[in-house]
């Protein structure tokens, strides 16, 4: 188990039916503040850090403004990826949306909408 960011409860290992309504795989979950985290399939690694509903909310957000960078099929992915690590001044190892905080994902939507990466 890993312990939550927001209040350092442990968290619980749970199907995403809990959360979604339907089962997508496994979450890392903490009952009491809400917060949690997606599994890789088949493993018990996180796909990055716990998100309460505000950064969840923002990682959406962060998406939709970079995913697309990738998806018109004009870049690869790990080559705007490459590129998005760059703007924020970040290791590309780094680069990943489910371990941005807030902040961080604000600045996700800001250089796509700035710049074209």
């Amino acid at each position: 188990m890993i312990n939550c960011d927001y209040c350092q409860h442990e968290t619980k290992f749970v199907s995403s039916k809990v959360v979604y309504g339907v089962d997508y795989g496994m979450i890392y979950l903490c009952r009491p503040c809400g917060a949690w985290v997606g599994v890789h399939v088949g493993t018990v690694k996180p796909k990055g850090r716990l998100a309460n509903a505000k950064l969840r909310k923002l990682r959406v957000k962060a998406h939709k403004a970079f995913d697309p960078i990738w998806m018109n099929g004009k870049k690869k992915r790990g080559t705007a990826y490459k590129r998005l690590s760059e703007w924020l001044e970040i290791d590309y190892e780094d680069c990943h949306i489910g371990l941005f905080d807030e902040a961080m994902c604000r600045k996700v939507v800001e250089v796509c909408q700035d710049y074209e990466l």
